[in-house]
């Protein structure tokens, strides 16, 4: 994947993917390089070891696109929405024919970002089969900060 301009990106590059290294005061250049390469439209895989930070990347996702008010992570009610293009999923221990039973798919449709925590592989699956960009963010614990892989896995 190419940004149009690589200049702004804070990271090192692979040939597919961008690695930030940031700490809780450093999420908005996180959120900043997301907002450059994924499209609006995107679901996006969130992958890490429970504690790794994948909601409070969400929290600063949220804030940056003005939502006022909490966010949590969806445990126990699977899908919350924030402002008008966020929708945050959280599917521990869900399986991709749970989550189609339940209708969770169907808001695949609509537009914005949709942030899901342990999505597996039939539900990446299902997303290329369907057409939807499908990106995932990586996040892994160094000490107090984290490593942010971003990449597309769109074939």
């Amino acid at each position: 994947m190419k940004s149009s301009d690589p200049s702004n990106d804070k990271g090192q590059r692979t040939d597919d993917a961008l690695e930030i290294e940031a700490g809780l005061e450093d999420l908005r250049s996180v959120v900043e390089a997301m907002e450059r390469l994924i499209p609006p439209e995107a679901v996006i895989s969130l992958r890490g070891d429970l504690a790794a930070g994948k909601t409070t990347l969400v929290q600063a996702i949220a804030r940056r696109l003005g939502v006022e008010g909490s966010v949590s992570s969806p445990t126990f009610s699977l899908q919350h929405r924030y402002g008008e293009r966020i929708y945050h999923y959280d599917l521990y221990r869900k399986s991709f024919d749970e989550v189609a039973q339940l209708g969770l798919l169907e808001s695949f449709e609509e537009p914005g970002w949709h942030l899901v925590e342990w999505a597996d592989d039939a539900l990446k699956t299902f997303c290329q089969a369907a057409g939807y960009p499908l990106w995932q963010v990586t996040i892994l614990p160094q000490g107090d900060r984290r490593i942010y892989r971003i990449e597309s896995l769109d074939a």
